[in-house]
């Protein structure tokens, strides 16, 4: 399939305009999406933008990826109700090197083909122009009116809008006058909130340098059930594994709702159109085995981090469901642990305690209270109701040394099927 019939079966246009498909046809094309640097890492929110890029690499197209170093110095009002904090440039450089970083993983940047991608950073055009000069070389190009018709200007008049923001759309539509003249982009591709911002950039093009150019968005991704997609009870999911870990990620997408799991493997995945469809039958006999979610986890996962990372967030949801081992949970280094067991209850004891060895009842009855009293601890045990490091015990009076740490730090107890409790060694 061409890029465009690829794009359109997974769902992943909403607007086009008119002769973008025929430009593609012609032969290699060159186009780019912009990132905003207002952080140091991208989220999944960016995925769609991220994957529109590797489809056209893929398609033998050229893929250009515009860190927004100027532009993320005013901030964009699009899809905004009020205007962002600005940032500082030091702050802004040392987002768009941790951002290049994170495209690389899905992008080739080789040299040595033609349709390599290419980073940019508009800061290096927009920074030596003078306000006098961009007012009147550009501004006189596009009407006040042009502008105050655009939606994202539209829905914040009533409400006040800065000078600032309003001119975004103008600053952002030289950026695509400067790719054109200078790289030959002839398309330029975003979320559909963007068709107002890329469309004055195609009017600054045709106005200006008399040539042609063109738009595609994709739509904003939405959950079935009306809630922001990539947002959940702890936050943003972000791609960098430090403020997200590969588990939580994993997890994110494994807990998708059925229908929503129904165009993320779509939209987030490179699968083949014959086994989505497969899957999606399959799934639809059985819904309660989960299998488009854990397929859709898997290669969402493996494609934003790795191999060896999807491993370990398979290991690590084992663990906490009921099918990890002992073997499993020591393998599991101390971050991914305390990840995995993340707002569970965690005790503090000294290291001087184990050395000697502690018996078990006390240990989780005196030195902790994880029981109220060694009676109850005893009959919990005795019926089989408590697990250390994913071990079943049986005796109470069972000694509890050095030997048995995780990570020589951690002990990992079980109280029935789902409370859980950290001790950690000081």
């Amino acid at each position: 399939m061409s890029f465009i019939d690829e794009l359109r079966w997974r769902g992943l246009i909403h607007d086009i305009m008119p002769g973008t498909e025929e430009l593609l046809s012609e032969g290699m094309t060159s186009a780019y999406i912009g990132f905003d640097p207002s952080s140091d890492s991208l989220h999944i929110g960016n995925l769609v933008s991220i994957l529109l890029l590797r489809h056209l690499q893929l398609d033998g197209h050229k893929p250009y990826a515009l860190v927004g170093g100027a532009t993320g110095m005013i901030g964009d009002p699009s899809g905004k109700s009020e205007e962002r904090n600005l940032l500082d440039e030091k702050t802004l450089r040392e987002n768009q090197e941790s951002i290049k970083k994170q495209l690389a993983r899905f992008l080739d940047f080789s040299a040595d083909t033609p349709n390599a991608a290419v980073m940019v950073n508009n800061y290096d055009w927009m920074k030596n122009f003078s306000f006098l000069e961009f007012i009147r070389d550009i501004g006189k190009h596009i009407t006040v009116n042009y502008m105050t018709a655009k939606d994202s200007v539209k829905k914040r008049l009533d409400s006040g809008m800065s000078f600032t923001e309003f001119t975004y759309q103008l600053v952002q539509g030289y950026d695509y006058l400067h790719l054109y003249q200078n790289f030959n982009v002839k398309l330029q591709m975003g979320g559909s909130d963007q068709w107002g911002n890329i469309t004055t950039g195609t009017e600054l093009i045709r106005r200006k340098a008399g040539g042609e150019a063109f738009a595609l968005t994709s739509p904003l991704i939405t959950k079935a059930d009306g809630g922001k997609f990539g947002k959940t009870e702890s936050g943003t999911i972000w791609l960098d594994a430090e403020k997200t870990s590969p588990y939580h990620f994993y997890q994110f997408w494994l807990n998708a709702a059925d229908d929503d799991a129904i165009n993320y493997i779509r939209i987030f995945t490179f699968l083949p159109k014959e086994e989505i469809e497969e899957l999606i039958a399959a799934h639809s006999q059985a819904p309660h085995e989960r299998l488009l979610q854990r397929k859709l986890a898997e290669e969402v996962t493996r494609l934003v981090h790795s191999e060896e990372a999807l491993h370990s967030a398979i290991e690590a949801t084992q663990i906490l469901f009921g099918k990890g081992t002992h073997e499993s949970l020591a393998a599991l280094d101390e971050k991914t642990l305390l990840s995995i067991f993340e707002g569970v209850p965690i005790f503090q004891i000294d290291q001087s305690l184990l050395e000697q060895g502690v018996v078990l009842i006390d240990l989780l009855a005196v030195h902790t209270a994880i029981f109220p009293s060694k009676g109850e601890a005893r009959r919990t045990i005795q019926g089989g109701g408590v697990s250390l490091n994913k071990e079943k015990m049986s005796n109470a009076d069972e000694q509890v040394n050095k030997s048995h740490l995780i990570g020589n730090r951690f002990l990992l107890v079980q109280k029935g099927k789902k409370q859980y409790y950290l001790i950690r060694v000081n």
